[in-house]
């Protein structure tokens, strides 16, 4: 549940026999919002034909992850407990076909081996360097790179603390869903009073991606979490390819995935 620290990037090599993989991020997938769990679903049950040779998940698949406990609550204890394990099974099958890889993300960093072996998910370390064709790929949530976001970095130093997460996991199933409503209010209040516009949000730093891209050897970072899909010249031949994040009811919806083959990095959206 913790970070990879920047002098020891972790590796995943592919198999020689890999063609494209898929990558997403930022579904926030939760019982209230069923349309972009459909959006996600349909993603995850389309003809073998269409499917890339592994998932990545770079963080934030869940709204919330309060502990591995929540797949196995009674309907009394977590309002949520049939939602979470509709989307363990759904993993778990697709990960029956191909390998799903998941990183956290500031919203799921709670996900602990229980819970990767109930979804047939594999942990990726923040960040990795994904190793396809002899080409080098880095990859991270990217919420650890928005550096000007002083306060959500604080925050992040606390709760990414293995005796805070500790701590934390000990209460009772239901004070843990109680603080992270609370945490949630007072993330979108914080929001509000930015504005909902992603573009008024604390973005990654250039110089710090730089240096982590120079010390992975890769000239291409692969993110999510900033909501801003786009991709940025870094200079030196470095860029960064940003995900989208997934929302089925906006307007127009958001439900797009990053396919990596041998024509590069490419967009694939969904439409329902």
């Amino acid at each position: 549940m913790t970070d990879t620290p920047i002098d020891r990037f972790a590796e995943c090599i592919a198999p020689a026999g890999w063609q494209a993989v898929d990558f997403i991020s930022d579904l926030h997938l939760q019982a209230s919002e069923p349309d972009t769990f459909g959006a996600w679903l349909d993603y995850l049950q389309r003809p073998s034909s269409e499917r890339a040779d592994a998932l990545f998940i770079l963080g934030d698949l869940f709204e919330v992850w309060v502990g591995d406990d929540v797949l196995g609550a009674r309907a009394h204890t977590s309002t949520d407990h049939a939602f979470w394990r509709a989307c363990a099974q759904a993993l778990r099958a697709y990960s029956d076909h191909a390998p799903v890889y998941f990183m956290a993300g500031n919203r799921d960093f709670l996900v602990g081996p229980a819970a990767l072996d109930a979804c047939g998910m594999q942990r990726l370390s923040d960040p990795s360097v994904l190793v396809l064709n002899g080409q080098r790929w880095l990859l991270s949530h990217g919420d650890a790179l928005c550096l000007a976001d002083t306060d959500y970095m604080r925050f992040r130093s606390q709760v990414r603390d293995p005796a805070w997460q500790h701590e934390f996991l000990a209460q009772p199933l239901p004070q843990r869903e109680a603080l992270a409503r609370d945490l949630r209010a007072q993330s979108e209040a914080r929001k509000r009073s930015t504005g909902k516009d992603p573009s008024l949000w604390a973005d990654v730093d250039t110089s710090a991606a730089r240096a982590w891209l120079r010390h992975a050897n890769a000239p291409t970072l692969i993110h999510g979490h900033t909501h801003r899909p786009a991709t940025h010249a870094l200079g030196d031949g470095l860029q960064r390819v940003v995900l989208s994040d997934w929302d089925a009811n906006a307007q127009p919806a958001r439900a797009e995935v990053l396919r990596l083959d041998a024509r590069g990095v490419h967009r694939l959206p969904l439409a329902r």
